[in-house]
């Protein structure tokens, strides 16, 4: 079977919805941690640009940890995808 626009499109657009879904949790707790620490500094008049960032990485680090199993599983099954197809894109 040749490849078509349209399966290229699928695999693409496949592709960047799992890139997608993969980093919106984490980018959503970056987010979620820093409008509470910006909140934090100005109730408290905390002018202090570096406080965010530590607080900020150990968020992330820790979504990372604990959303590394679903991150992994999507990525694997994203590459199952592609390379189950392969065989179609190498004609």
């Amino acid at each position: 079977m040749p490849v078509t626009t349209l399966s290229l499109f699928d695999v693409l657009s496949g592709a960047i919805w799992t890139m997608l879904s993969v980093s919106l949790p984490i980018l959503l707790v970056a987010m979620v941690v820093g409008l509470m620490i910006g909140i934090l500094q100005t109730a408290t008049s905390i002018q202090e640009q570096t406080l965010i960032f530590i607080p900020k990485i150990l968020a992330v680090f820790a979504c990372v940890v604990l959303l590394a199993p679903w991150i992994g599983q999507q990525m694997l099954v994203m590459a199952q995808g592609i390379l189950g197809q392969l065989e179609r894109f190498i004609q």
